[in-house]
């Protein structure tokens, strides 16, 4: 029960964050994160965790990206590099792409933006959060509550359903428990951090960067073995 008052005074301050504006988000303080969940031997991380992914999950190449809703080079890198990327391997089945959450300052102001993020359902996910990506720049003028209910109804949820979301206290402590896998598990330190089938890429990595590391990594993956046509 003294968990569960303790998560709901943390979205309640979340929320007086967002509304207070940019000056009071900057002093927010990063909120514990709960222990990481196993993964199950022969189960996708995506089903365990709840990482958002795009693309063919039986590519030879996957793609992981922690990611901050607050971190502006995360932003930049979204805006710029990732169109062209989930064009040239997402897209056309060459990767498996998956996005993790990840709470760099004003810790609130990411986690509600991941919580928004969500509220639409895993197919508004990476819609909702480029939009709030590029939202950053309004956040020094504007409370950035009133940013994110205009973010939420674009996409046809209310200002009582946004607020519920960006206070769902289950939604807070599942997203603490992927946070915390990040930092002790994989030993995230940054943002944006990239996984290329295990080599690692910190910072906004140029599209020249993840050509080379995933020619890498296709050439090293084993190749799906081929079927013949059985003898009729």
């Amino acid at each position: 029960m003294a968990r569960s008052r303790r998560n709901l005074a943390l979205a309640a301050a979340a929320l007086l964050v967002l509304a207070a504006g940019p000056a009071a988000a900057a002093k927010a303080k990063p909120k514990a994160a709960a222990p990481a969940a196993a993964a199950k031997p022969g189960v996708p991380a995506d089903a365990v965790t709840g990482d958002m992914s795009l693309g063919n999950p039986k590519a030879r190449v996957h793609v992981i990206e922690y990611a901050s809703a607050s971190c502006p080079h995360c932003a930049h890198f979204n805006e710029e590099v990732f169109p062209a990327f989930k064009a040239k391997y997402v897209d056309t089945g060459r990767v498996f792409y998956t996005l993790k959450e990840y709470l760099t300052p004003p810790e609130d102001v990411a986690s509600a933006g991941f919580l928004l993020a969500r509220c639409g359902g895993k197919a508004k996910y990476f819609t909702v959060l480029d939009q709030v990506f590029r939202s950053q720049a309004q956040w020094q003028t504007t409370p950035i509550y009133q940013v994110f209910v205009k973010i939420g109804q674009a996409n046809g949820l209310s200002e009582d359903q946004v607020k519920a979301c960006i206070t769902d206290e289950a939604a807070a402590t599942a997203q603490q428990t992927r946070v915390i896998a990040s930092v002790q598990t994989d030993k995230v330190q940054s943002t944006p951090t990239f996984d290329i089938n295990g080599k690692r890429i910190e910072g906004a990595a140029p599209l020249s960067d993840l050509d080379a590391a995933i020619a890498a990594a296709e050439t090293a993956a084993p190749k799906a073995p081929v079927r013949k046509a059985k003898k009729r």
